[in-house]
């Protein structure tokens, strides 16, 4: 591969995919919100995509068909929802004496990409848990019992009481619940939990339970545990290590599980690919005044919800609060 100058800027796929791949498989990384609001490639930087109507979720029209009649068909027109990316990007140098101190130069350029990834991920990371654990994006519903309160808790019954009440707003029944990881610890606790997960899984060994059993528990297609962190102090104060995803909700909702726009869910994570092929696009460039190469991480992506404008931008169907069920009071 030709080095780059400071006139050329190369992109790097083969650090792109070593990376992402590094990030996707490294314990406690923790990153769900790609699969609370999964990428839908788009070719332009802004446009509107189709809105099934709230009232049409749960209509029931006549199906019947006279003979040589014509059959009955969907009359309502979808609706207009609309998506405008924004970019966000990170470089990180590597110093000529910096590249010193690594085996190889292969070496230092996944360093390099590294750490301007994680960066962008998890900002992307916030984005997303920033509008989903927010209750003023959703009607915020307490539990009765902390679920670090282990002998009175009762998550499974404050589940169930979520599913009915999103069955109710859209007839459909939530596909994941999303918790923080310190509330996945606090389950393992739960009497209630413990209590079925022994009937369930017998022989389990409750300090090894996975997210999939829980989801058995609850009777859910999955449970998204957020364990990601961040560095919430200001530059120049002490390390503040906070949770992206906050201990204090869990959120009952459908995530899509299709390629399908109209398909009711929370929401997608619209990516430009004219100007992100992918999530993350690896770039490098020279900067002779430095003395250094410069790695260079960006994506143009939209984190949206699902719901539609009207003309003058006012909010019309709000399919994301119909299909979801925001709980508080999860931890004091």
């Amino acid at each position: 591969m030709p080095a780059p100058t400071s006139d050329t800027t190369l992109q790097r796929p083969d650090l792109g995919a070593v990376v992402y791949e590094y990030i996707e498989g490294a314990p406690g990384m923790g990153y769900i919100g790609l699969d609370v609001m999964p990428i839908f490639e788009v070719i332009e930087q802004s446009a509107g995509f189709p809105v099934i109507p709230k009232e049409a979720l749960l209509s029931l029209p006549d199906t019947k068909r006279a003979m040589r009649g014509t059959y009955n068909r969907s009359d309502y027109d979808f609706e207009d929802g609309y998506y405008a990316t924004s970019e966000n990007g990170w470089e990180e140098l590597i110093d000529d004496r910096e590249r010193s101190l690594y085996a190889n130069r292969f070496d230092a350029d996944v360093v390099a990409a590294m750490r301007a990834t994680r960066i962008i991920l998890g900002g992307q990371e916030k984005r997303i848990a920033d509008k989903v654990f927010n209750a003023s994006n959703f009607a915020a519903n307490s539990v009765g019992n902390e679920w670090d309160d282990a002998s009175n808790a009762t998550p499974i019954d404050d589940v169930n009481t979520g599913k009915l009440s999103v069955r109710s707003a859209c007839g459909l029944l939530p596909n994941v619940l999303i918790i923080a990881y310190s509330t996945y610890l606090n389950l393992k606790r739960c009497d209630q939990v413990v209590d079925l997960l022994k009937y369930t899984f017998p022989g389990i060994d409750i300090n090894r339970m996975t997210s999939a059993q829980l989801a058995a528990v609850f009777d859910i297609e999955r449970v998204l545990v957020g364990g990601a962190v961040y560095n919430s102090a200001k530059k120049g104060q002490d390390a503040s290590i906070s949770d992206l995803w906050s201990s204090e909700y869990a959120m009952l909702t459908r995530v899509s599980s299709s390629p399908d726009l109209r398909e009711p869910c929370i929401g997608r994570t619209f990516l430009w690919t004219r100007e992100s092929p992918g999530n993350t696009v690896v770039e490098e460039y020279r900067e002779e005044k430095a003395r250094a190469d410069v790695f260079r991480v960006r994506h143009d992506t939209d984190e949206c919800f699902i719901q539609s404008k009207d003309e003058d931008g006012a909010a019309k169907s709000t399919i994301y609060t119909a299909v979801s069920y925001l709980m508080d009071n999860i931890t004091e």
